[in-house]
């Protein structure tokens, strides 16, 4: 969330921000129209409460010389009446100001790139060679089928399209992968591992920026008003909603593995062979909770920090800044972290590592006091490290053998039991 005041004093630079993120600027103007009703409002209220206490002291003043006050008492009713009409007025402007502010996106960072789609967005980064093969190589769904590892017509049979059933060796892969990831980020890394819930409330959703422009992509249990986690982002970083920090807390890290759970609503049509775009995935995700002043030397050792797990896995990937048009609703700036996978001959994103500045701070109330006692928010941030499937799929169409059989990375073998090969059954 955007500071009112800083909407107040900067509309133009709102409303600019607005329309690079391709959103409505209009809520800018209601916004501006209902706060100089709601501080109008407040300032007639606080008129009235001088004069009630001035006519209070009137009458007091009256009754003890012994003189009829009650002209002076109906008079200062009536100023009664007016000020709880003002009250009421502004309990119903309140929610309505409130309920605006949560859908202004977040402000891009000076050095993001302005642009309207993933098209205008600036590779940064490349890293390792592509590999060469001597055959074809296969897309991951083939190979998953060759290997009697994934079967996507019997986990369509369970849950409909877009749900995996991984068997055997990939599902020992898959669970490799994310205690790989957790092991990395804790031991090296310095993050503290979390297991959090997979059903989160309302307001930890409004907290992190996902609702309310979200709502349609989330899967939501009706009778409880609880929402499936589309990322462990929301529950660990409501994990300090409405507390207050000290300097010397700061920074703290977390790590922590969840399933997700999207309805990729906008996205029909979009990657529908295979396992690129599903409804459910699981994923290590990075939190940080930072002083401001640390918060993009911050981001670049959190993106660092994802990008350690393509190197140890031996994965070609590119690192591109997102422009404008491209990040999401409540970042400030994003990097994008994608993996070549040459069977399916595209790169595929795994990690968005991003700054938000004191945007979700400012909706969950996470405060610290900075060594001169004062009350700040902090800036929190977020990347995935990393998303699965995709990085399985990167590793299935990398190591695959002209045989059909895939090769371990060495980093994984410890987590698959010594197992060096997936090969044919």
């Amino acid at each position: 969330m955007l500071d009112l005041n800083f909407i107040r004093n900067n509309p133009d630079r709102v409303k600019q921000a607005i329309a690079q993120k391709n959103e409505n600027a209009a809520n800018v103007d209601q916004i501006l129209e209902l706060d100089a009703q709601h501080r109008s409002m407040i300032h007639a209220c606080e008129q009235l409460k001088s004069k009630r206490n001035e006519k209070s002291k009137e009458v007091s003043e009256l009754k003890k010389k012994g003189q009829d006050a009650s002209g002076i008492i109906e008079e200062t009713k009536k100023i009664g009446d007016e000020i709880k009409s003002f009250e009421e007025k502004l309990k119903e402007l309140e929610p309505r100001i409130n309920s605006l502010l949560l859908r202004i996106p977040n402000i891009p960072a000076a050095d993001v790139p302005v642009g309207k789609n993933e098209h205008d967005n600036v590779t940064v980064k490349t890293w390792g060679q592509r590999k060469t093969f001597d055959f074809a190589p296969l897309p991951h769904w083939e190979l998953g089928r060759l290997l009697n590892i994934l079967d996507l017509e019997r986990s369509s049979k369970i849950s409909g399209s877009g749900f995996i059933l991984w068997k055997g060796s990939g599902a020992k892969l898959e669970r490799a992968l994310f205690s790989f990831m957790l092991d990395l980020h804790t031991r090296e890394h310095g993050y503290t591992e979390l297991f959090p819930p997979f059903l989160v409330n309302r307001t930890s959703m409004t907290g992190t920026g996902q609702l309310p422009k979200l709502e349609e992509d989330m899967y939501r249990t009706a009778a409880d008003d609880l929402f499936l986690v589309p990322t462990a982002e929301v529950p660990v970083t409501n994990i300090h909603r409405d507390e207050i920090l000290s300097c010397k807390d700061l920074p703290v890290y977390y790590t922590a593995y969840t399933p997700c759970f999207r309805r990729e609503a906008g996205s029909y049509g979009k990657d529908t062979r295979g396992i690129i775009r599903v409804h459910q995935f699981n994923k290590v995700e990075l939190v940080k909770l930072v002083n401001p002043e640390t918060s993009y030397d911050e981001l670049e050792s959190l993106l660092g920090n994802a990008e350690r797990i393509l190197q140890l896995l031996g994965l070609e990937y590119r690192v591109a800044k997102l422009c404008t048009g491209d990040m999401s609703f409540a970042a400030a700036k994003c990097y994008d972290i994608e993996v070549w996978a040459p069977g399916v001959g595209k790169f595929l994103e795994v990690s968005s590592c991003s700054n938000f500045e004191d945007f979700q701070a400012r909706r969950i109330n996470i405060r610290f006091r900075d060594a001169d006692g004062k009350l700040r928010f902090v800036h929190t941030l977020n990347g995935s490290g990393l998303a699965l499937p995709r990085t399985v799929i990167a590793i299935l169409e990398t190591y695959q053998q002209k045989d059909g059989s895939v090769t371990i990375p060495d980093v994984l073998q410890p987590y698959m039991g010594g197992m060096k090969v997936i090969a044919r059954q």
